[in-house]
């Protein structure tokens, strides 16, 4: 089939190169000149003027991304060297907090909590109980379960030092507002299910170079054309194809985000004879509510962590949950990224306080390099809520993170939904 992919995030990039893969010829329209979509890199300078290579927001992968690693081998890049492979760690500046151990699963996971030592055994006995009893249950909970209501019996430190951080780190929602069902699918796989699955897996490329460069490389070697600094304006059926702007197709694939396939799609509603359904899915898309993540970068010549990752302690006045030492991941000595998931606030009143508690918990004295807030970096994951499906109409289909599917608004929940797309073609 002539096919269109509406967008190069992930996901996109992920749908073209399987369906590339399964025969089709593939035509992909990226409105920006960079590749990557939410997930992408960028240029920036250092306070002493050195040109650095930033993202448009500190991501990190983990062993469970079974499918985005498969994908980044499959068009050429080396994941022994473009990613750093370490324990699952969510170790504190005071050196508290859990590290699991290079054991098999689960035993990694129980040995990591038995040898906690900073934590209470009563509370180490907990969150055993509590891990036992979900795995029984098969990693399922009711719908309208928050994080927070499903660890209401865990202790204090677990909450903080393991349950909070994990949460905020996979939903980008904070515990008491995020989906207790989603979480769980991200313990079974993480903890419980892929061998290595909780590894964490720091890139030392940029996010454009760690897997859409490289997928746009393989795509063009492969017949497919890749297209950016092109907007698609309108979307209308044709009989049984569809045409985008001027350029007829036999199927569209929308992955752009979820608004601006929510307007494309109304656009083509609003030719229909019978526009309900398009109508119905566009509102679902219309309705998602988004989370912003903000990275401070900052840099003085002397800063070096003990780790790649630090967990931090964070409240209203200090904000970030994790520092990156970009410096140990390929990047200038020096140079750290903050995340303040779920961020609100201004831009530069998050950057102070960032800078702030860098004095305060890290004793480093930094300057600001660049603060990136992306502002709808993911849906807000909430318990109940109703995604589209990737499913639009007759050769018309979405797909991206916030399309219906078990996992929260992570790589690998956009890889899939790319793969899962292009596969839905041969059906």
């Amino acid at each position: 089939m002539k096919l269109a992919i509406v967008g190069a995030g992930w996901a996109g990039v992920a749908a073209a190169v399987e369906a590339v893969g399964l025969g089709h010829q593939v035509t992909v329209f990226e409105a920006s000149r960079t590749l990557g979509g939410r997930a992408r890199g960028l240029e920036g300078r250092l306070p002493d003027g050195r040109p650095v290579a930033l993202d448009n927001g500190q991501h990190i992968l983990i062993g469970a991304y079974t499918e985005t690693l498969r994908l980044m081998r499959q068009v050429g890049v080396d994941t022994d060297t473009a990613l750093q492979r370490l324990p699952l760690t969510l170790k504190f500046p005071d050196g508290a907090g859990l590290q699991l151990p290079r054991l098999p699963v689960p035993l990694d996971v129980l040995a990591g909590i038995l040898r906690n030592g900073g934590w209470p055994l009563q509370q180490r006995l907990g969150l055993l109980r509590a891990a036992l009893g979900w795995k029984l249950r098969d990693f399922e909970c009711k719908a309208q379960l928050s994080v927070a209501e499903l660890c209401r019996q865990l202790g204090p430190h677990v909450m903080q030092e393991l349950i909070e951080p994990l949460c905020v780190s996979a939903l980008n929602t904070p515990a008491r507002q995020a989906s207790a069902q989603v979480f769980l699918r991200v313990l079974r796989d993480a903890l419980f299910g892929v061998p290595g699955g909780s590894q964490l897996l720091l890139p030392r490329l940029n996010l454009s170079a760690l897997f859409p460069q490289a997928a746009a490389r393989w795509l063009a070697q492969n017949g497919a054309a890749v297209h950016t600094g092109v907007r698609i304006h309108a979307l209308q059926a044709q009989a049984a194809q569809w045409q985008l702007d001027e350029q007829i197709f036999d199927c569209v694939l929308l992955a752009c985000p979820s608004t601006e396939a929510a307007r494309l799609v109304t656009g083509a509603a609003a030719a229909q004879t019978d526009p309900a359904a398009l109508q119905a899915w566009a509102a679902t898309a219309a309705a998602l509510h988004f989370e912003a993540i903000t990275t401070v970068y900052a840099w003085t010549a002397e800063a070096r962590l003990p780790a790649p990752m630090l967990a931090l302690r964070h409240d209203g006045q200090q904000p970030a949950q994790f520092v990156f030492d970009r410096g140990r991941l390929g990047g200038p000595a020096g140079l750290l990224a903050f995340v303040v998931s779920a961020s609100q606030g201004e831009r530069e009143t998050l950057q102070a306080r960032v800078l702030q508690q860098a004095r305060s918990q890290l004793d480093l004295d930094l300057q600001a390099v660049q603060t990136v807030v992306e502002k709808r970096a993911t849906f807000a994951c909430t318990p109940g809520l109703q995604r589209p499906p990737q499913a639009i109409a007759p050769g018309l289909l979405a797909c991206g993170d916030y399309t219906a599917g078990p996992y929260p608004a992570t790589l690998e929940g956009a890889v899939r939904s790319g793969l899962a797309a292009a596969q839905a073609l041969a059906r």
